[in-house]
């Protein structure tokens, strides 16, 4: 059995590295011969009107958001973790929202921005004027795509909003009511084959968003009862192997899903938990492997 762990071809982060030889490292000591690979050497194309793979690995930790190569490798039979559709899905903040919806999740109150096309063209205040009516302030503003809490804003009012209206309009975007219960502060929880197995709260003292890469820190959290839950039960939701869901805290104690990270770092989470989550993926690929 052979797998690759694949990383972005132009990734700039040492824990994107760190992550990727980690999962290596351990597969490989289960005896899964397992090579880390950056994507861009083009492994599928078509031509002929086929799909041509350079190699057909057995399987591939997917630790990119390219969903064009994932699709290629599962159109060829290529075992994936996570899935294209678990990857894209959780790429997409938006659609991670609408997959949860309905599904006995709690997640904050959240308006999906129209799509704008056009420059030139300008948003309308009675637009900024319901999102306002709905949400109150302060309120969250993100776009649908990016990681590390980047283009993710806390708006004051309605000035800030229609600032922000203006200058998002072009990009998917959402807007979304501000748990506020605990400033800076959030618990990710990691899920490996439907199972929470660790838990470590951030929180951040000097902004209202938690990330490690933002300054945050995090310590070792216990997971209850209603954190398992909830976690477990958004990872179903998403078919997703392996997670880590990142929940805030509503004024009751209550978990409300923030966000779901399908490649979420593990790295920050290892030190202080002291849990071996590479371990604890490596052997779930191996199990998930054996049965086919």
């Amino acid at each position: 059995m052979k797998g690759i762990v694949l990383l972005n071809a132009y990734t700039k982060s040492a824990g994107a590295n760190r992550q990727a030889s980690r999962i290596a490292e351990e597969l490989n000591a289960l005896g899964v011969q397992t090579e880390m690979r950056l994507n861009g050497a083009f492994d599928a194309d078509i031509f002929s009107s086929r799909v041509r793979l350079a190699q057909k690995p057995d399987f591939v930790v997917y630790l990119d958001k390219d969903k064009y190569l994932s699709r290629l490798w599962e159109k060829e039979g290529v075992r994936l973790f996570n899935s294209a559709d678990g990857v894209e899905v959780c790429d997409d903040k938006m659609l991670t929202y609408i997959a949860l919806a309905n599904g006995g999740v709690e997640i904050p109150d959240t308006l999906p921005a129209p799509l704008c096309y056009y420059p030139d063209a300008r948003v309308r205040e009675e637009y900024c004027r319901v999102v306002e009516e709905r949400l109150g302030y302060p309120l969250v503003v993100k776009k649908s795509f990016g990681s590390w809490g980047m283009d993710v804003n806390l708006i004051q009012n309605f000035a800030e909003l229609t600032k922000i209206a203006e200058e998002y309009k072009l990009f998917p975007h959402l807007y979304q009511k501000y748990i506020a219960a605990k400033r800076g502060e959030d618990t990710r929880v990691l899920v490996i084959g439907g199972k929470a197995v660790a838990a470590m709260r951030r929180r951040n003292d000097g902004d209202f968003r938690s990330n490690i890469e933002l300054g945050g820190r995090g310590y070792p959290a216990e997971i209850t009862k209603s954190y398992r839950e909830i976690s477990e039960r958004a990872a179903r939701l998403l078919s997703l192997d392996y997670c880590g869901i990142d929940l805030l805290e509503g004024e009751d104690g209550r978990p409300i899903v923030c966000e779901v990270n399908s490649n979420a770092f593990f790295n920050e989470a290892e030190k202080v938990t002291g849990v071996n989550i590479a371990g604890a993926y490596a052997a779930h690929i191996a199990r998930e492997m054996k049965k086919n």
